[in-house]
C-alpha cells in the first residue's frame, strides 16, 4: 500500500505540472475520510457485525470506513479518474478481489465520441442504486440493506449519452461487482441505466443487470432491476423511494428461478442549512440465499433514525440508531443466532 501511495503521489505531481502548462487541461485533486464508531448490541466477540453489512461494521471500536485520495482529469475530449482507498469498506467489500486491487476505488478513462456521447472503461462506481460508499453523499449514516447487497462498483466499458432531462447508458461488465472475472467464467455481463429528471426537484431512475456470476460449468443467469425516485418535496422535506428485484436460475439450465426483492423509503427533514434528520424504513427478502447467506430464510425489516450536523462545508458529523428484525433467527449473537439486531453508530467525515 505504501508503494501504491508513493507512485500515486508522484504521478499526481507530474500531472499537475503538465496541467499548469495548458489552460485547457483540468486536473483536480480531492480527498475524503470517514471515521466511525459502531456499537452492536449483539456484541460479536470478533468485533464484526453481520456478514451482509460492509460499511461501519466493526463493533465497539473506532475505525476508518473509507478514506481516499482522488485525481480527476478532464478536457473537452478526454477524462479520467484515479482514486486509491483504505478502510473497513475496502477490507470487507473487496475481500474477493486480488490483494493489490483492493485499494483501488476508481481507475477509469473516457473519450468523447460525439456531442454528449462518451465511452468510459475501467473500474467505475456502480450504475445501480441511489447510495454510494461515500457516506456524505447519502441521506443516512449506514447504507440500506439493498445498497449493501448490490454492486458499489463495477469494471467494464460504459457508453453514455446525456441530453436535456434524459441520461442513458449501456455497459459490458466483468460481472456482479467484480474487478477480476470469476475463474471459468467467459460470459460477459450486461447493464443499462435510464435516468429522467423532469425538474430539479425530481429524479427517476431505472437500472438493470443481466449476467452469470459463477463458472460457466455451473452457470446460473441472474436478472436484476433497480428503480428509485428522489423527490424534493419542499425546501426542507425530501423523499427517496427505491425498489430492487432479482431473479437467478435455481441451477444450470433450470426453468426455475430464485427471487429476492427489497423496498426502501427515506424521509429527510433539513431543519437548517447545517442540521438535518432522516428516517428510513426497509425490507429485504431473500428466502433462497441468492445474495445473503443466512441460517434461515432471510426476511428482515429495518428502521433507522439519523441526525446530521454540518460543522463546516467540509466536515459532517452524524448519529444513527438502527433496528433490524426478523421472524427467523438470522442475526449472529453469542456463537448462535437471534431475530433482533440493534446498533448505534456515529461518524465524522471530511471532504476536500
Amino acid at each position: 500500500m505504501k508503494t501504491l501511495l508513493t507512485a500515486f503521489v508522484l504521478s499526481a505531481t507530474a500531472l499537475t505540472v503538465q496541467a499548469q502548462s495548458d489552460s485547457k487541461k483540468a486536473l483536480t485533486i480531492s480527498g475524503y475520510a470517514e471515521v466511525y464508531y459502531n456499537y452492536d448490541f449483539n456484541r460479536p466477540a470478533n468485533h464484526l457485525s453481520d456478514g451482509f453489512l460492509y460499511n461501519h461494521n466493526r463493533h465497539n471500536e473506532f475505525n476508518l470506513n473509507l478514506g481516499f485520495i482522488k485525481a480527476a482529469y478532464q478536457t473537452d475530449r478526454v477524462r479520467g479518474n484515479l482514486a486509491l482507498m483504505a478502510g473497513t469498506y475496502a477490507q470487507y467489500n473487496l475481500a474477493a478481489e486480488p490483494e493489490l486491487l483492493r485499494h483501488v476505488f476508481e481507475a477509469n478513462v473516457g473519450v468523447k465520441l460525439a456531442k454528449d456521447l462518451w465511452l468510459d472503461a475501467g473500474i467505475m462506481p456502480s450504475h445501480i442504486g441511489f447510495e454510494s460508499a461515500i457516506g456524505k453523499d447519502n441521506w443516512t449514516l449506514s447504507r440500506s440493506l439493498l445498497a449493501e447487497n448490490s454492486p458499489y462498483y463495477e469494471t467494464g466499458a460504459k457508453l453514455s449519452y446525456a441530453t436535456g432531462q434524459w441520461s442513458l447508458s449501456a455497459l459490458v461488465l466483468n460481472g456482479w461487482q467484480r474487478i477480476r472475472r470469476v475463474d471459468g467464467n467467459q460470459t460477459p455481463a450486461l447493464g443499462w441505466q435510464v435516468q429522467y429528471k423532469p425538474s430539479d426537484r425530481v429524479t427517476l431512475n431505472s437500472s438493470s443487470f443481466i449476467g452469470n456470476d459463477k463458472p460457466d460449468s455451473t452457470r446460473q443467469m441472474r436478472y436484476f432491476h433497480n428503480f428509485y425516485g428522489i423527490f424534493q418535496l419542499s425546501s426542507k422535506w425530501g423523499l427517496i423511494a427505491g425498489f430492487d428485484s432479482g431473479w437467478e436460475q435455481a441451477s444450470k439450465g433450470s426453468s426455475d428461478y430464485n427471487f429476492w426483492y427489497s423496498p426502501v423509503g427515506i424521509l429527510r427533514f433539513a431543519a437548517t442549512d447545517r442540521f438535518a434528520l432522516a428516517a428510513r424504513f426497509e425490507y429485504y427478502e431473500d428466502k433462497k440465499g441468492v445474495i445473503i447467506a443466512s441460517p434461515a430464510p432471510f426476511q428482515v425489516y429495518g428502521y433507522s433514525l439519523n441526525a446530521d450536523y454540518r460543522i463546516s462545508d467540509q466536515v459532517l458529523a452524524r448519529l444513527e440508531a438502527r433496528q433490524l428484525s426478523s421472524s427467523e433467527n438470522v442475526f449472529q449473537k453469542n456463537g448462535g443466532y437471534t431475530n433482533q439486531s440493534t446498533s448505534i453508530k456515529t461518524s465524522i467525515s471530511i471532504a476536500f
